[in-house]
């Protein structure tokens, strides 16, 4: 049997039941001092850096969780892995309770983690993984199976027997990612994965984890400033804003929920002014003589087959585009208004 072809089963897939994550009422507060104005000393201030978050992730799911810096993200990260206790409310992450139980989960997960690495900085990359490998008690048969694909998808090859510590920080995000996903964990979280990758890389690395959670049914958290990356990896989106959960639903309906207008681009064969248009659209632009026609629509009331039909009883449509709202400006307007009620 070739390598690849041994099946490394994830570490929770004996106890693959109930949610992936399952948080309620979760809050956490940090006392912090602070000098107020005018005084002469520092006085200690309560900081609620998340409130009242519920949210269950059910096995299977890619979710993107969204938010300006300061928004909790980081923190609600650090109470589902076990690094910090709840100030209040429950945390189940693959049926344990992450502090008491966090040696346990650290096995049943993948964790890349901002700036912090899981490499070992003087060493080849090859050999972080020969330890990460004995760490989450791999046979060298299972690791280098894994490690293979790893490496092939992961482009990995140039650099595996380079020291980290002379990687560039495009290759070791992407060795981090390899990292994360060695002991096949059924959970990964993901922080940033793609930062310092050039477009060509970050592609790859967005194509690799979507086929290896297809074959593996891995649940995937991401948190991302990159909303190329939640397009591409999620179906769901969740974005907190001031420590709370500010929209919660799935990717498709964003959107629409907003009622961000979307634009479809027309080329005709025959240039002409103007179009008339059904009343949930609108002429943005006429450009090229005539001949293109730029026109917002809204999602909601009106569909892309009958705003052609529309169009089609005044002029041939010799060519056509649809543009989507793009997601950060739906993020920003989210913020705006402090959520969506």
């Amino acid at each position: 049997m070739n390598p690849t072809d041994v099946p490394i089963p994830s570490r929770a897939a004996q106890n693959a039941t109930g949610p992936a994550v399952e948080l309620t009422g979760l809050r956490r507060d940090f006392t912090v001092r602070a000098r107020l104005s005018g005084a002469r000393r520092r006085t200690r201030q309560l900081v609620r850096a998340v409130d009242e978050i519920s949210l269950r992730i059910e096995r299977g799911e890619a979710v993107g969780f969204v938010g300006a810096n300061g928004a909790g993200k980081s923190t609600t990260i650090k109470m589902m892995t076990g690094i910090l206790q709840p100030s209040d409310g429950t945390v189940r992450v693959l049926g344990r309770t992450p502090v008491p139980e966090r040696r346990q989960l650290a096995r049943e997960i993948g964790v890349v983690f901002g700036q912090r690495s899981q490499l070992w900085w003087d060493l080849p990359l090859r050999d972080s993984y020969r330890i990460l490998g004995a760490m989450h008690r791999l046979t060298d048969r299972e690791r280098e199976g894994r490690l293979e694909r790893l490496v092939d998808g992961l482009d990995l090859s140039d650099f595996l027997d380079r020291p980290v510590r002379q990687l560039s920080l495009g290759q070791r995000m992407r060795g981090e990612v390899a990292a994360a996903l060695l002991h096949s964990p059924a959970l990964v979280v993901l922080d940033e994965p793609t930062i310092g990758l050039d477009m060509v890389s970050k592609e790859g690395l967005r194509r690799f984890l979507r086929e290896d959670r297809a074959e593996r049914g891995t649940t995937l958290f991401l948190t991302t400033h990159d909303m190329g990356d939640v397009e591409r990896l999620c179906e769901r989106i969740v974005v907190v804003n001031t420590g709370t959960v500010a929209y919660d639903g799935p990717l498709e309906s964003f959107r629409e929920r907003l009622g961000a207008p979307r634009e479809l681009i027309v080329d005709l064969a025959e240039p002409a002014d103007a179009l008339a248009l059904p009343a949930a659209a609108r002429s943005l632009a006429v450009e090229a003589g005539g001949i293109r026609h730029r026109i917002a629509f809204s999602g909601a009331e009106l569909t892309v087959p009958s705003l052609l039909s529309a169009i089609g009883t005044q002029a041939e449509v010799r060519d056509l585009a649809l543009t989507e709202p793009a997601i950060e400006d739906l993020v920003r307007q989210i913020y705006a208004r402090g959520g969506l009620g």
